[in-house]
């Protein structure tokens, strides 16, 4: 393969249409009605597995010793992703996070080059990898469905500190690509994620974006 038109591509699809089927890359229950009862796990896996070192560092919010879990993988791309940050992410810190109780680790699952660009984005922003998340979930609408994602995202990435070179840097870093890449190999290989967002709760699987409700029907008990 050649690797320099590889990581071009990441760029010159931010200019074309949209990745075909990018409104149906999440789990498809995501807007469901709220059940009273805990979701029931689909399996579990090893936890001191999941825990393991991968391609990149985990991000996480919570401290190391908080006594539930929780992996997410998401896709930049994925509107349910993006619905569980602005809905119930502020709700679960609040309540769970903030207080010593949860920690979440975000990792990375693109399905598109639109969400592996994001999620490069948000890597070269360092210690605002969760605000530059948090900021392309919030404007998902303007840059994953944009006819020109790359000017879309350009203009974001410049209020959180990028310059058009430092833009076009990150974007064209093979490596961050690669290991990004290999976050999401690992996720599906060795875990069975195959949709976003699919959370891991001490080492349970839950896919689909949890409301706060069911959230806390998982946690609780394990507090």
């Amino acid at each position: 393969m050649n690797r320099s038109l590889d990581r071009r591509n990441v760029l010159l699809a931010l200019a074309g249409l949209p990745a075909a089927g990018l409104l149906l890359s999440g789990s498809s229950d995501a807007y469901a009605a709220t059940p009273a009862a805990a979701p029931q796990p689909e399996g579990s896996v090893d936890v001191a597995k999941l825990m393991q070192p991968g391609a990149l560092p985990d991000m996480q919010l919570g401290k190391d010793d908080a006594p539930v879990t929780i992996v997410e993988y998401a896709s930049m791309t994925c509107p349910h992703c993006a619905h569980f940050d602005v809905v119930t992410l502020p709700e679960l810190k609040k309540k769970y996070i903030d207080t010593g109780k949860v920690r979440l680790i975000l990792r990375e699952f693109p399905f598109d080059p639109r969400a592996e660009a994001g999620f490069m984005l948000a890597r070269c922003s360092k210690d605002k990898y969760f605000a530059m998340v948090d900021v392309l979930f919030h404007q998902q609408e303007s840059w994953a469905r944009a006819n020109d994602a790359k000017s879309a995202l350009l203009q974001i990435s410049k209020l959180a500190g990028f310059t058009q070179e430092s833009f076009e840097a990150c974007l064209t870093d093979q490596k961050l690509l690669d290991q990004i890449r290999a976050v999401k190999n690992r996720g599906e290989k060795d875990f069975g994620v195959d949709a976003t967002p699919t959370f891991f709760v001490n080492g349970k699987k839950y896919p689909g974006a949890l409301s706060i409700e069911e959230m806390s029907a998982i946690i609780d008990p394990l507090l």
